[in-house]
């Protein structure tokens, strides 16, 4: 019988292999977006990195129950979730990602506020370009700090 870890475990990195084709589809359509100035691939450019967000915000739910035994609530609950995410809990778990990593993410968390409260025929492309351009690398940096947290969460 697997250990809540190893299930746990299991999740993030299910979630994370997804964030990857997420990623992936970022960058097509800005590529595609970019070449043909077309509204309609810098919709899916925003939509996009809504889901990479919102995927990671998952996770971080997820270990905020299962192992912090508290999810934020309140108003400003997005941002206390991502800040939780970059503290160590004594006795409990190291942070699940560096500070610098919580400091790019929480671009991508301000965008994904506006992309659902904003019509998206409003979202300017010179305000994606950044998160579009640089998210191959935050990913690659969140892989592999969720990753280590996966196995430090199996062996317990």
């Amino acid at each position: 019988m697997a250990s809540q870890g190893a299930v746990l475990a299991s999740r993030i990195l299910n979630e994370v292999a997804s964030l990857g084709f997420v990623v992936a589809r970022v960058e097509t359509a800005w590529k595609k977006a970019a070449a043909n100035n077309d509204e309609f691939y810098f919709d899916s450019v925003a939509l996009n990195i809504h889901s990479f967000y919102s995927g990671l915000e998952r996770v971080f739910e997820k270990i905020a129950s299962a192992v912090d035994g508290s999810v934020p609530q309140g108003i400003n609950w997005h941002q206390e979730l991502l800040n939780q995410m970059a503290l160590e809990i004594p006795n409990v778990r190291p942070a699940v990602i560096l500070e610098k990593t919580r400091t790019q993410l929480d671009n991508y968390r301000g965008f994904r506020h506006v992309v659902r409260n904003v019509y998206s025929y409003r979202i300017s492309p010179e305000k994606m370009k950044p998160l579009a351009k640089g998210i191959r690398v935050v990913f690659k940096q969140v892989e592999k700090e969720l990753t280590a947290f996966s196995r430090f969460i199996e062996s317990k």
